[in-house]
């Protein structure tokens, strides 16, 4: 296993937020991809009445079905059959209103397949050998669990991890203690295809940054962004790493800021675990930078170091980014906001 809207909205998204800078045309390119809704299976059944009723539907989904069960609802092969038919009818009791809400919230999900459709020509246009999943497997696991997967065979995109950031279950304590407002914030629909296309990228690029400096860390983290930006161009930049559209615009006017913060105190070639963690990955807030800025800015602040190497030597294709070396880009990008 690699674990790893309305029209209206949907055209919205593409006008308003689209990166639209040298987006090749990939119309042309033919894409395999269905989806099939396995909670809409699971949840329409009622109650299970034995193991056979719940291995003919586990059987429709032949990888899926039984990662749902040991991986998704953490349940132990060795149960008795009596024991797990219990354990999943006590779980779609429990989440009856969550599956019902995502019925209503994706009563038509075709929007969403072709965001993730569109963004799989652009990475076949980019990666033609990539083996890509054909399908999508859409689901509803726990809140506290896992969300969006890559699998061999298919994104598998957990719809309760979908329902609006306003839905009233994401500001519960349970989801809370592993999911902040912060993250539950980004419990959008449009997140579907970014979230896809994140996997993708962690799937050909994951990370190996043990002992690397924190500039390295951050030019790599730089990449991730970059890459995903040219699978999902018709999506918000600050979609892409994980920011309010506020937070995102501020950091591009305190870019230099930022930048002296790295400077100033002798962080760029830090090894120091306890500094790194403080900018490069999830949390809420960059204390020095003000309560209001948000967290993660050294990733943001490597784009912006690829996206001035880039600019410089856009003959660079992103196979050939990938594999640059990073402390070379940061040399080559004399970034300097």
């Amino acid at each position: 296993m690699r674990f790893l809207l309305t029209a209206a909205l949907i055209i919205s998204i593409f006008s308003k937020c689209k990166n639209s800078d040298n987006v090749p045309d990939v119309s042309d390119i033919k894409i395999e991809l269905s989806t099939k809704h396995f909670e809409r299976d699971l949840f329409s059944t009622g109650s299970l009445q034995n193991i056979q009723q719940l291995e003919k539907l586990l059987a429709q989904y032949p990888n899926f079905g039984k990662n749902f069960l040991i991986t998704i609802l953490n349940t132990d092969p060795a149960w008795p059959a009596d024991s797990l038919v219990a354990y999943v009818n006590s779980f779609t009791t429990a989440y009856k209103n969550v599956y019902d809400s995502s019925q209503k919230v994706f009563a038509d999900f075709s929007p969403y397949e072709k965001q993730v459709k569109k963004s799989l020509q652009y990475l076949k246009y980019y990666f033609p050998n990539y083996p890509a999943p054909k399908k999508i497997i859409t689901y509803i696991g726990p809140f506290d669990g896992y969300g969006d997967i890559l699998d061999v065979d298919a994104f598998m995109v957990g719809l309760h991890h979908h329902l609006g950031a306003n839905f009233s279950m994401y500001k519960s304590e349970l989801v809370r203690t592993t999911y902040p407002d912060y993250i539950s914030n980004r419990f959008e629909p449009d997140y579907i295809a970014v979230n896809c296309m994140k996997n993708v990228v962690a799937d050909m690029y994951p990370e190996k940054i043990e002992d690397k400096t924190l500039v390295v860390q951050m030019i790599e983290k730089g990449k991730q962004l970059y890459l995903l930006q040219k699978l999902v161009p018709f999506a918000a930049n600050h979609q892409l790493i994980g920011y309010t559209e506020k937070q995102f615009k501020e950091s591009l006017q305190r870019e230099a800021i930022i930048w002296d913060l790295f400077v100033q105190n002798n962080f760029l070639q830090s090894i120091d675990n306890n500094i790194i963690k403080n900018y490069i990955g999830e949390s809420p807030k960059t204390t020095e930078l003000g309560e209001a800025a948000p967290g993660n800015i050294g990733s943001f602040c490597g784009w912006q170091i690829v996206k001035k190497f880039m600019d410089k030597f856009p003959e660079t294709t992103l196979p050939n980014l990938m594999k640059t070396n990073a402390e070379n880009i940061f040399e080559q990008a004399k970034y300097k906001p």
